[in-house]
């Protein structure tokens, strides 16, 4: 995996040890770390640094992990990757829950630990990377461009904003109601029926008629599968 220029990472943990360990493994991978020895900490210094992930541990003295997890999500754009024990099926349910994007079960390898945070930043922060795949989609968001099956694809900026919102979410059934608000913003004031237009025309661009790549399913919303 190739280094990411600019990406940030915030580590949580009263463990001096698994900081130390974790810093140094991520700087040697070119990330700048931060690191906070508890939740009251962790919660300070993400308003000032603003990182991209959050290493967080759920057992700490004072403010636990769910509570530093409902307080970041509320107010920051962050990845959430926390930290259970082995046994404690219920944390890793109540961090998921309060909007933890993934976790890990104490002890872990750095390596499972590096892979979840790159699949972290291609679907929270793909802008960061120059180009990210999806099956046969191809999405480089410096250059709002999107390639299908080596195909550059002819979009409008709400087409492309739709089409990258439907692809990086590939597998799960995304709602008019959620569409609308990620892509055309929350105070739209126009028909939910936009939608449905907008859908047409990427399957028309897609050569998508038999609707296999971006699916209906009547009453819930629309998914791409990637095959």
């Amino acid at each position: 995996m190739q280094p990411i220029k600019g990406v940030k990472i915030l580590i949580v943990d009263d463990e001096p040890n698994i900081v130390q360990f974790l810093e140094l493994g991520l700087q040697n991978e070119g990330f700048e770390v931060f690191t906070a020895p508890d939740g009251f900490t962790a919660v300070t210094l993400a308003k000032q640094a603003r990182p991209h992930i959050v290493i967080l541990d759920v057992m700490m003295p004072g403010m636990d992990g769910f509570e530093v997890c409902r307080m970041l999500k509320k107010t920051e754009h962050v990845a959430i990757i926390m930290l259970t024990a082995k046994e404690e099926v219920e944390d890793r349910v109540k961090g998921l829950t309060l909007g933890a994007d993934d976790y890990m079960v104490k002890p872990f390898s750095f390596e499972e630990l590096l892979a979840r945070i790159y699949a972290r930043l291609r679907n929270q922060f793909p802008h960061l990377f120059a180009e990210v795949a999806y099956g046969p989609f191809r999405i480089d968001d410096r250059r709002k461009e999107i390639r299908y099956e080596d195909r550059v694809l002819e979009l409008s900026p709400t087409e492309y904003e739709l089409l990258s919102f439907l692809v990086v979410n590939h597998g799960l059934v995304l709602s008019k109601t959620v569409i609308l608000d990620k892509v055309w913003g929350y105070d739209f004031g126009g028909e939910d029926n936009i939608v449905e237009v907008y859908i047409r025309s990427l399957r028309d661009k897609l050569s998508d008629k038999e609707h296999r790549i971006i699916r209906t399913l009547r009453g819930s919303g629309y998914r791409v599968d990637l095959g």
